[in-house]
């Protein structure tokens, strides 16, 4: 189900908002994380119902090898888990590709038909591999099965994440803000929830229809003209922020409505100054459990610049994997993984001293990711090099590949990149109206906590919120809802 649709809207979430807080209040809440899991299944299995059953097995058998792990502290177990858990996301996410890559090599038909990627497979993958490794390092509180199974289905976070740890996230399910009707967190929520919808409905998906007719232009065979291939890279790069900038607002939101705070996993990273800091704020917790689960393992930093550079490639190539089952990835990341290696080489060159402006620095990191953002999107190879020979001039025979359509998009592409410079993100904006707790506030203990603050103190806020999600909503009647980008990883 997706956020952005109005079965979501106007169904699902005022359901489960009430019929969560409803149960809270009547039964308590461990009744109210039990009808709060089964709505994230609901969600999780609405268009897919097959899939119910992968996720709910997956659950079951992690949750039966933490407890292992944590009391036999056996590293052949914690290996059986991971392998457990890397087959089946090779199996669903990866067959297909490998099969077919196999194929080419042999010459041979051994391709592997009618394999459905799941949705949420990637990051309940990765959450739960987590998982797996803290049982065996450290003394993982013995959770029961509703609690990690909410920790794992929990539906803001499911499909396309933040990845959440365990110890932040599954205490706050009995903590003293869940589910209770607390002002400033449902303000709070409403908040974030609302900017992340209209970033995705009026910005990402307006953007699409021209992003979408020069990729797929490429795709089609057409050589592609220079300032068409300019402008489909420029309306790619603001699609895929706003996408994912806005769903990660709505899933920070979205957990505030039930009294849970869930971390930052996106912070203005076209405003980077280098690739080093871009992945400090693009995806945020994919960088960090790639960080603790694999460079580090890998050794780091602690052998030396080489090998460090060898980690940092490995570590990217494998991310842009995980992104998805197509070797466009993979070179993807390794441009990524190159772009870090040259960023730190730089730095230690001049020894972190400041060559370049941050204007410069910031146009030529956004120069370097949209580059990149031309394998990720492109369907193969073939498609990806046609647009670098738009994007060099080499446009002699092409004709347009844009629509009459595709003009309502121009004024779009404008307004995106005023906003991604010129405007402060999300929680930057909460943090300005003080009025309205912010997600990263802690509780104080009590039940009351930051409750204090009135819900609607602030009137002419929260009429704006509301006019900018009628507006989202209206435009969702007219053209649909378009899916999430990160939805296919």
């Amino acid at each position: 189900m997706l956020f952005s649709s109005l079965i979501f809207l106007l169904v699902f979430l005022p359901l489960t908002i009430a019929a969560v807080y409803a149960v809270n209040k009547f039964a308590g809440p461990r009744f109210a994380a039990l009808m709060l899991l089964a709505a994230s299944l609901i969600f999780y299995s609405w268009q897919t119902p097959e899939y119910l059953l992968l996720i709910l097995g997956s659950i079951a058998v992690n949750f039966l090898l933490g407890r292992r792990i944590n009391q036999s502290r056996s590293k052949v177990i914690l290996a059986l888990g991971i392998a457990f858990n890397l087959a089946l996301l090779g199996w669903f996410k990866y067959a297909g590709l490998f099969s077919e890559t196999l194929s080419d090599i042999a010459r041979a038909d051994l391709t592997v038909d009618g394999v459905v990627l799941p949705l949420a497979i990637s990051f309940f993958t990765f959450q739960q591999i987590a998982y797996l490794s803290d049982c065996l390092k450290t003394d993982v509180k013995k959770y029961d099965f509703l609690d990690y199974a909410l920790f794992v289905a929990f539906f803001p976070q499911l499909i396309a994440g933040p990845i959440v740890h365990h110890k932040d996230l599954t205490p706050q399910f009995s903590g003293p803000r869940f589910a209770k009707f607390l002002s400033a967190d449902i303000a709070a929520g409403f908040f974030l929830f609302s900017i992340g919808l209209a970033k995705k409905v009026l910005v990402a998906d307006g953007l699409a229809p021209l992003a979408d007719q020069v990729f797929d232009g490429a795709a089609a065979g057409h050589a592609i003209l220079a300032f068409e291939a300019w402008v489909g890279v420029l309306a790619y790069s603001f699609q895929i922020y706003f996408d994912f900038s806005g769903y990660s607002d709505m899933a920070l939101g979205l957990a505030l409505l039930f009294g849970v705070k869930l971390p930052m996993n996106f912070n203005s990273p076209y405003k980077a100054t280098g690739i080093v800091d871009f992945w400090r704020r693009w995806h945020i917790t994919l960088s960090n459990f790639l960080r603790d689960y694999l460079y580090f393992p890998l050794g780091g930093n602690r052998k030396g610049g080489l090998l460090r550079y060898r980690n940092l490639f490995i570590v990217m190539l494998l991310g842009g994997l995980w992104h998805g089952a197509a070797w466009t990835f993979v070179v993807w990341g390794g441009l990524h993984g190159a772009y870090l290696c040259i960023n730190h080489a730089w730095d230690k060159s001049t020894d972190g001293k400041k060559i370049l402006g941050p204007v410069a620095a910031t146009v030529l990191t956004f120069a370097a990711v949209s580059v990149a953002w031309v394998f990720f999107r492109a369907e193969s190879f073939t498609a990806a090099f046609a647009m670098f020979a738009g994007l060099c001039g080499a446009d002699s025979g092409a004709q347009s590949v844009l629509s009459v359509d595709a003009l309502y998009s121009y004024p779009i592409l404008f307004i995106a990149a005023v906003l991604v410079w010129r405007a402060p993100n999300a929680l930057e904006l909460l943090e300005r109206f003080r009025n309205i707790a912010l997600p990263e506030t802690p509780p104080s203990g009590d039940a009351g906590g930051v409750a204090a603050v009135p819900l609607w103190r602030n009137m002419i806020l929260m009429a704006g919120l509301g006019c900018l999600t009628a507006l989202a909503i209206f435009s969702l009647m007219i053209t649909g809802p378009y899916e999430f980008i990160y939805f296919q990883f």
